[in-house]
Order: C-alpha cells, then sequence, then structure tokens
C-alpha cells in the first residue's frame, strides 16, 4: 500500500516550473506511440529493436560505443561475444543483459523494487565484477567509483535506509505520476549507486521496467535510453547532479530531463514502428 504522503510529496514534484507540460509532452507522444499500426500485431518485432537500441544507448553512456547492426547481432545470437577481456565489449554485455532482463522483471519493480533491483543488477554485473559482488549492495568499505561528476556515492551504512525510501517511491506507481515516479527511482538509483559497478545501467533499466509496468509504455517500444543520452553521457551526469543537489531547481530540472527522455524515446519508438510496418526490421 502506498504511503499518502509520498504520493502527495510525488504529485507535488509535478507541479514545480516546466515539469508538468514536459510531462504531458511525454504522456502526449507516448500514446501516439502505443496506437501505432504496426503495434497492433507486431509488438514482439518492434519490442525487440527497442531493446537493440536501448542496449547500445545505455552502453553508450558507459562510454562503450558500439555501432546498432553489431549489437542487433549479437543480441539475436548471429554474432557470438568475443572471448578476449575487452572494457568495451563486457560494458555492452552488461547493458544488453541488464536491458533484456527488463522484459522479465516489469511484473517485480512495483510489487517487489529490491528483488527485481537484484535481478537487475545480477544481469547488469555479471560481466563486470567478482560473483560475490553480484546481485546485492556494497557492504563493509566497497564503494562505488562509477557517476563521480554526480558527487560522491552514499557509504554502504545509508543505502539500506535510502532502499526502502525507494521501495516507498515505487509503491505509489498506482497513485502519483507514473513519469515522476519512474524518473525519481531512476535519480535515487544512479545517486545513491549501492553497488560497487553497474549502477547506471541498472538505474536506466529500471527505469525501462516501471514505464512499461506503470502503462505508460505498455508495448515496450519506447527507447527511454536513447533520449538519456540526447546531450552525451556529460549532459546526463549533470542532470543527475542537478537532482542530487536537491534544491527546487534541480529536482526540476532532472524531471524535465526524464520527460524529454521519455518523449525522444517514444519518438524513436514510432521510427522502430514505421520500419517494422514497411518490412525494414522483422
Amino acid at each position: 500500500m502506498s504511503d499518502p504522503d509520498v504520493v502527495e510529496s510525488l504529485r507535488a514534484l509535478q507541479n514545480l516550473p516546466g515539469v508538468a507540460e514536459a510531462v504531458d509532452a511525454a504522456r502526449d507522444a507516448c500514446t501516439e506511440l502505443r496506437w501505432h499500426q504496426a503495434l497492433r500485431r507486431r509488438i514482439p518485432q518492434a519490442a525487440a529493436e527497442s531493446r537493440v537500441r536501448g542496449a547500445r544507448a545505455s552502453a553508450a553512456l558507459e562510454g562503450a560505443e558500439v555501432d546498432v547492426a553489431v549489437v542487433r547481432d549479437l543480441m539475436r545470437g548471429a554474432l557470438s561475444w568475443p572471448d578476449a577481456d575487452d572494457h568495451v565489449m563486457r560494458t555492452l554485455r552488461s547493458a544488453v543483459q541488464a536491458t533484456a532482463e527488463t522484459e522479465h522483471v516489469r511484473s517485480l519493480v512495483g510489487v517487489s523494487p529490491a528483488q527485481a533491483l537484484a535481478r537487475l543488477h545480477v544481469a547488469a554485473g555479471a560481466p563486470l565484477l567478482d560473483p560475490e559482488q553480484v546481485g546485492r549492495p556494497r557492504v563493509g568499505e566497497e564503494d562505488s567509483r562509477e557517476l563521480v561528476e554526480v558527487g560522491p556515492a552514499a557509504p554502504p551504512a545509508v543505502v539500506a535506509e535510502r532502499l526502502r525510501g525507494l521501495a516507498d517511491v515505487v509503491a505509489a506507481l498506482d497513485s502519483a505520476p507514473a513519469l515522476v515516479v519512474a524518473a525519481v527511482a531512476h535519480g535515487e538509483i544512479a545517486t545513491l549507486r549501492p553497488f560497487v559497478r553497474g549502477n547506471g545501467l541498472v538505474a536506466r533499466a529500471f527505469e525501462r521496467a516501471l514505464l512499461q509496468e506503470s502503462g505508460l509504455d505498455p508495448t515496450g517500444v519506447a527507447v527511454p535510453e536513447l533520449g538519456h543520452g540526447r546531450e552525451g553521457a556529460t549532459g546526463y551526469a549533470g542532470a543527475l547532479a542537478a537532482y542530487a543537489s536537491g534544491t527546487t531547481e534541480g529536482v526540476a530540472l532532472w524531471l524535465t530531463h526524464c520527460a524529454q527522455a521519455v518523449r525522444r524515446g517514444a519518438q524513436e519508438g514510432l521510427a522502430i514502428a514505421d520500419a517494422v510496418l514497411a518490412g525494414r526490421i522483422s
């Protein structure tokens, strides 16, 4: 059951300057995508291509730039993953596995966010970390050196409490604006950095699953990761730093950034749907 105070706080965030307009534009774009002719019968093909482009964009935000055709071939099994210990390919594999796992955790994010987070981190963390560090938050002296531009990661002693707060936010999914819930969840995971590595990948995958489960993007064809990368890794980190500041202006900037990312992601989804309808994607 959602906490009324949390619901009210999330609703209030939508009233910050510029946020409501951006949220409305994103919602309209998602509605247009939902009713695209190609999605009447060919959702699986379009959603699969969305995951290809989403994984590529998420990896690019981690500094791993790979051609979309290569990502597509890797994800459909037409190309084998290289055995070499290559940073770019390990990062891409993390992004691919986390994005693919969103299909399996979308029904979990609203009812068991901790389990969903763990599963997403198992997917993202396996190529990056020792097995004993995968699927669990940081403990002891463990630190995260990711997204250092945002500021220091929360110490492990604070992580558990903050994750409980995240669960309260996600529990409001049925009562508060879905896009605001998804944006706050994304921002909390990325700034908290509960894991040693893979935090940004997990945050973006968690947001994707929330957008689908909320009904804002029920087909899973939008590509919000591509929207987050519109201004590159620097712009993305800057928006997260604004959120981490906790100021009214900073939080509004992050929420607007996320709404614009979803709108652009829905527009990319329309391009995917057009390609499916034209037979360019099978």
